[in-house]
């Protein structure tokens, strides 16, 4: 018998939860958040410096992190300024710790 698709609706804050989660799962972009962390802004170029890898590979998981909201970007011509979204990495970080906050101890798997 085969599986119907069914449209499952999720809460706001799984949705969220989930699109962080895939903004961090690849470790350049986790090493471009931790570079925009110790900086208050950079452009493409400064990660160029940073990361050995092609302009359109950085631009691209920018691209990743700017659409998960993380980071946000100011077109200030002929570059584009980059900063964290502190207010979205502040809501990233209070839905991973609810997350990762579940009490597991009784429902532990004895495998």
């Amino acid at each position: 018998m085969q599986r119907s698709k069914s449209i499952i609706e999720y809460q706001q804050e799984t949705e969220e939860l989930a699109r962080f989660a895939k903004a961090l799962g690849h470790p350049t972009r986790i090493k471009i958040i931790k570079y925009l962390s110790e900086q208050s802004f950079c452009h493409t170029g400064d990660l160029m410096d940073y990361l050995p890898l092609a302009q359109s590979t950085i631009s691209q998981h920018l691209k990743e992190l700017k659409e998960a909201g993380l980071i946000k970007g100011e077109i200030l011509p002929p570059k584009v300024k980059y900063c964290i979204n502190q207010e979205n990495w502040l809501k990233a970080k209070v839905l991973f710790c609810e997350f990762f906050d579940i009490n597991l101890e009784s429902n532990s798997c004895n495998i």
